[in-house]
């Protein structure tokens, strides 16, 4: 059975063309870059070869510096050889653990670890187009706290739409969730970046680690004065999702509950 990577672990992936292919550890603190990307795993060996790729073939282009960071969120097939294995085309690679299960907790894991100046997360399935980090980073160099994709904004379209039992299930969490974050057309996108300081303050106040996380997250940097630029998309939908419609679905919205319930006096 594959080792697991433990939290405190960090393994930095070697270049293919020039390096040994053994993996060699390094410490917990990385060395801070212009944006690090968090891509949270369990069980992605499918589909992170061609989302590595699609990765460092935009960042290798970029005028800043880049580092990918996988999240093993407790993978029992191959994600972390599969990291291993990527060509990084001289953009950093790393994978660490988080023994915690859910999403909520293996970004949380990755934001809180970086020391870079900008910090953001992708979904595995890579459904929002990767060129969408160069308004991204505009937004957050001209002083944005948070830079998110949405499905919902003005002119935003999906190339490729969700099955009816999720467009259905989303509506409702996003009608529940607008009053949480107004003006946020849509706080589930997987795909965010942030301003690290202001990211890292918001997760010392959150409690939530499900699929209600990034409600909380945003909630909290909007709640401290920070500006949230919400960038339209082309989406496509991955029907590989490990999305389950019911199980996750009921434990999403009990997450908004929590939410509503916090606030009361």
């Amino acid at each position: 059975m594959k080792r697991e990577i433990p939290d405190t672990e960090a393994r930095t992936v070697p270049h293919p063309r020039t390096e040994s292919p053994a993996v060699h550890h390094v410490p917990h603190a990385r060395v801070p870059v212009d944006l690090e990307l968090v891509v949270p795993a369990f069980n992605e060996a499918g589909r992170l070869p061609d989302t590595l790729r699609a990765l460092t073939d935009f960042l290798a282009d970029q005028d800043w510096r880049s580092r990918v960071v996988v999240v093993d969120n407790g993978s029992t097939d191959e994600t972390t050889a599969v990291v291993a294995a990527a060509d990084r085309r001289g953009v950093d690679v790393v994978a660490i653990g988080c023994a915690r299960p859910g999403k909520g907790a293996a970004v949380r894991r990755g934001l809180s670890s970086s020391t870079s100046r900008f910090v953001g997360f992708v979904d595995a399935d890579l459904s929002t187009p990767i060129a969408t980090l160069t308004r991204v980073m505009a937004e957050l160099r001209s002083g944005a706290a948070a830079a998110i994709a949405s499905r919902h904004a003005p002119g935003a379209r999906f190339v490729h739409p969700q099955p009816v039992g999720r467009r259905m299930g989303g509506a409702a969490f996003r009608m529940l969730a607008r009053p949480l974050v107004p003006e946020v057309h849509d706080t589930q996108c997987g795909f965010k970046v942030f301003e690290r300081e202001a990211v890292q303050h918001a997760l010392d106040r959150c409690r939530v680690n499900g699929f209600a996380f990034d409600v909380e997250l945003l909630r909290q940097i909007r709640s401290a004065g920070g500006r949230i630029a919400e960038i339209a998309v082309a989406w496509t939908d991955d029907e590989r999702s490990t999305f389950r419609p019911v199980h996750d679905g009921r434990a999403a919205f009990a997450d908004l509950l929590r939410l509503y319930r916090a606030d009361l006096p």
